[in-house]
């Protein structure tokens, strides 16, 4: 049985990566990603997100998420669950103290966020944007020991 939490996320993903202009549209779209839901439960779910509607490139309103920096639209939409199964990193670069990681558009924060909330000690802060990540990391650290605690974040991170 799939979990509230992954019926959210799922909704974050649909309404970043397609324009989505009703409830309805909303229902089918998670229909088709295998939740069978309400309109009632729904609607409750798109109020927690704080989903709101704005006019799209072509005129027409589409449900949008508040915070556009995390869930960025995306060109070239792919279901839900493909995006789910992907951390969102692409590469690892370093240069002296400071850590590069690109990110696929959109995904920057929430793997910087994540990163932040694993108190790892080599590292002393982080800055996103929206596909890149600047880790500031402590003199004389190792690139092996900061990517071996990267990983317990980045699973395919190498």
């Amino acid at each position: 049985m799939k979990t509230k939490n992954e019926r959210i996320e799922t909704i974050k993903m649909l309404i970043s990566s397609k324009e989505l202009g009703s409830q309805e549209e909303v229902l089918k779209a998670l229909k088709d990603e295998g939740y069978k839901v309400t309109q009632a439960t729904l609607s409750r779910d798109l109020k927690q997100l704080k989903v709101a509607k704005a006019a799209s490139m072509n005129g027409a309103y589409v449900y949008v998420l508040p915070n556009e920096t995390m869930y960025k639209r995306v060109t070239t939409p792919r279901t839900a669950k493909e995006m789910l199964q992907h951390s969102g990193f692409i590469s690892v670069n370093f240069a002296g103290n400071i850590c590069v990681i690109k990110t696929r558009p959109g995904y920057a924060s929430s793997i910087a966020y994540n990163i932040d909330n694993c108190h790892i000690p080599y590292i002393l802060g982080t800055i996103a944007g929206d596909d890149t990540i600047i880790l500031v990391i402590k003199e004389g650290t190792p690139k092996k020991a900061v990517i071996e605690e990267l990983g317990v974040v980045i699973p395919n991170i190498h």
